[in-house]
């Protein structure tokens, strides 16, 4: 491995020239072996964002429009990176803080007004008992226990499960409480969390299946980025696995990485075939649940609204009038609360009124904002697997290509818009080559992309040309484990 010292060389040396450089140019001015410059040069083009460019006699030449501002060192990446990496702490703490809070609101507001709502009727109901003809007045106490109870007793997440008459234990694998609450208002992990490492792992056994080369064009079906972005990614990529571009006899680039063909296991995955991302699910709840849910929080909202509502048209209750013109659970509740105040309106208006009032407002809201969000994210995750099939199928045939004719079965693949996804696909590819352009006896417009064709016959009469044998690795000389030397 070429030390650091040898790599600032080779970036003094490219300061100095503003045209840009050859492999060969550094090379002569640091008196540097030719295979470190090789190995280092894409290392700077990805640090530096640099450009390459084919020279008439075939050479690569390395430019750097941008200047030379590091995109891994120095004091602005250093403070990047730590506030990326504090986003994330601060992120991931909220979120935490956040979902226990949500946890406690929602049940914990459920139980308390389930409580007072209990308390109250039992008080409503000895007040009856006493008083046979007061059969119409008070707060209605049997119809809301019964409503009560049944939201309560008798919802998805605690009735237990009846089989022929009897109760069975419930399944080991139904999800806990609080992870199904979770899930409704904050959605499932990203499936596409560990994408980067797919990505990369399928690009890396294509290489290795195809000795250990790959163009841009193949490298773009792979990530479905268009041409300035794949060029860019893949110095980066060359940069971690030690890759660099070449150019064949025909002045094409293709980018080479020797070192992954040195396995012990049999090549895999000839074929272009991309990977394709995942799509995001609202909820694994079942709707029941989900459904539940609401309900708890309908019934937080609406004791929320009637706590504020009588905060404010009750009042302070002084008279023995105020106290029978007023509901039951409101009297109650101030009556509790003034046994441990001075000021019980405050306390409901504030804790049982306006408090979960909000939070029921926000707990509907976090959800519905999710899901507008991930059917946008979705929908680009669409797009860009579509990108992925539609320049993998155009690899594949080059010519007489119709835009129209690019749908994939796939619902993974199939953005909304088909047709400015195609002509999206068309003008991504055609960036870097450009397709000649016919009308068919049918009317509609096809395009053939001789280049492609003709790099795609380039890279595999440079592939032909590859000796693998300096990839095979051969008997074992040494063991560790016999101690056994030829």
């Amino acid at each position: 491995m070429t030390s650091d010292k040898t790599y600032q060389k080779i970036i003094q040396s490219l300061k100095k020239r503003k045209n840009g450089a050859t492999v060969a140019d550094i090379s002569s001015v640091t008196a540097l072996p030719l295979s470190d410059v090789r190995e280092l040069l894409p290392r700077a083009a990805d640090e530096f964002s640099g450009h390459l460019k084919v020279t008439q006699s075939g050479e690569i030449l390395y430019t750097f429009p941008n200047g030379f501002t590091s995109r891994y060192r120095g004091l602005g990446a250093a403070v990047k990176r730590i506030a990326e990496k504090s986003k994330k702490i601060i992120k991931a703490v909220s979120v935490t803080f956040f979902k226990v809070w949500i946890m406690v609101m929602l049940i914990g507001y459920f139980v308390l007004f389930l409580a007072l709502a209990v308390a109250s009727v039992v008080i409503s109901v000895a007040g009856k008992s006493s008083d046979r003809g007061g059969r119409d007045g008070g707060f209605g106490g049997f119809n809301l226990f019964g409503m009560l109870w049944r939201i309560w007793f008798l919802n998805e997440i605690t009735r237990p499960q009846y089989e022929y008459g009897r109760v069975v234990k419930r399944s080991k694998e139904k999800r806990p409480m609080h992870k199904a609450i979770f899930s409704f208002i904050f959605g499932e992990e990203d499936p596409n969390r560990d994408w980067e490492g797919q990505e990369s792992k399928a690009i890396i056994a294509y290489i290795q299946a195809n000795r250990g080369v790959i163009s841009l064009a193949e490298y773009m079906a792979f990530t479905g980025l268009s041409g300035i972005e794949a060029e860019e990614s893949i110095l980066t990529f060359c940069s971690r696995f030690a890759g660099s571009p070449e150019v064949t006899a025909e002045g094409t680039i293709v980018y080479r990485f020797e070192d992954l063909l040195l396995r012990a296991d049999s090549a895999r995955f000839p074929e272009l075939s991309p990977p394709l991302k995942r799509l995001k699910t609202f909820s694994v709840n079942s709707r029941k649940m989900n459904g539940w849910f609401i309900v708890i929080n309908a019934v937080n909202l609406i004791f929320g609204s009637y706590f504020l509502y009588n905060s404010f048209a009750t009042g302070l209750l002084v008279t023995e009038i105020q106290y029978q013109t007023s509901s039951y659970l409101y009297a109650f509740t101030h009556l509790l609360l003034n046994t441990f105040t001075s000021d019980p309106v405050g306390i409901i208006r504030t804790a049982l009124g306006i408090i979960p009032l909000v939070f029921s407002v926000f707990f509907w809201l976090i959800p519905a904002v999710r899901g507008i969000l991930e059917k946008k994210e979705n929908e680009n995750t669409k797009l860009s697997n579509f990108k992925r099939f539609g320049f993998s199928k155009i690899w594949s045939s080059p010519f007489n290509v119709d835009a129209g004719g690019i749908a994939p079965l796939l619902d993974l693949c199939r953005p909304g818009d088909l047709d400015a996804a195609a002509d999206r696909v068309i003008k991504d590819i055609g960036a870097i080559s450009s397709p000649e352009v016919i009308t068919g006896e049918n009317g509609k417009t096809l395009y053939s992309f001789n280049k492609l064709d003709s790099e795609k016959r380039a890279l595999n009469n440079y592939r032909q040309t590859i000796d693998l044998s300096r990839s095979q690795l051969g008997e074992t000389v040494f063991d560790t484990e016999k101690r056994i030397e030829n």
